[in-house]
């Protein structure tokens, strides 16, 4: 099921997961990252859809079906969600972000605490700083840009296949859901990502228990570089999957699942 609303004086496209379940129920809000669109929650959305929970699984600005343009900070997407809370009559929620959605998760989390009830951060590091290459890329050729997120976002068994869907090509699925965004709208997300500098003293403003998701051989938010946001946290938990790159909702859909099942049953 997907809806439209105005969201912040916009049309938004909002994905529910296949079904509502009613305001009085608890509610889940699933965040994309740059470039990236609300289908990439698609298994993780439907399931909590299904299992009691209202999901929102919104396009963000600018990405998607929702109307643009992309915001070009963190803080203004997190205005972004806390408004799509307003619009949709949203009292409480836990918040499920991706690289720049996870940024902009942890944000509305410090910005909105008595409203934010958990937030799951999936590939998530502060700062996140973007290479200089990248941006450029991203800027003058897109399609070199993108090329070079597919070659840093994933696993080696992804890279070989490894799809839990067989048939399914990851690397290709993510070209493709890229080449659809706006056109941007990639160095807008990566410029974002990339100016945010208040990461930490955000975490240090969150009162409400974080989970932090990191594949081990994540190239673009590598372990090592969650440690200075788990420290700065004052309630947060770490799930490394073993052999998975940064595309985790892709490489390792069922591991994401459990870990969100574990984290948001303790936050109701």
């Amino acid at each position: 099921m997907i809806s439209e609303q105005m969201v912040a004086g916009r049309a938004a496209f909002i994905y529910r997961g296949g079904r509502e379940s009613g305001r009085v129920a608890p509610t889940v809000v699933f965040v994309h990252g740059a470039a990236h669109d609300h289908s990439v929650w698609t298994l993780q959305s439907r399931w909590f859809a299904h299992h009691g929970w209202n999901v929102l699984a919104p396009d963000l600005p600018g990405h998607g079906r929702s109307a643009g343009p992309a915001l070009e900070s963190i803080g203004a997407l997190a205005d972004w969600v806390i408004a799509l809370l307003d619009a949709s009559k949203v009292e409480s929620a836990c918040l499920v972000g991706h690289s720049m959605g996870s940024l902009a998760a942890l944000e509305t989390a410090a910005r909105d605490p008595q409203r934010v009830t958990g937030i799951a951060l999936v590939g998530c590091s502060a700062p996140m700083p973007v290479s200089e290459a990248l941006l450029e890329a991203a800027r003058e050729d897109e399609p070199a840009a993108r090329a070079m997120i597919n070659a840093w976002s994933f696993g080696p068994r992804a890279r070989l296949g490894g799809n839990a869907v067989p048939g399914m090509w990851m690397a290709g699925a993510n070209l493709r859901l890229m080449e659809r965004s706006t056109c941007g709208a990639l160095h807008t997300d990566l410029a974002a990502c990339n100016r945010y500098a208040d990461g930490l003293e955000a975490a240090a403003r969150v009162r409400c228990p974080a989970l932090l998701v990191c594949g081990e051989r994540d190239q673009m938010t590598p372990p090592r570089a969650t440690r200075p946001l788990l420290e700065a946290l004052s309630d947060a938990r770490q799930v490394l999957l073993p052999g998975c790159g940064h595309a985790v909702m892709a490489e390792q859909p069922d591991a994401l699942l459990d870990a969100l099942r574990a984290f948001i049953r303790l936050q109701d």
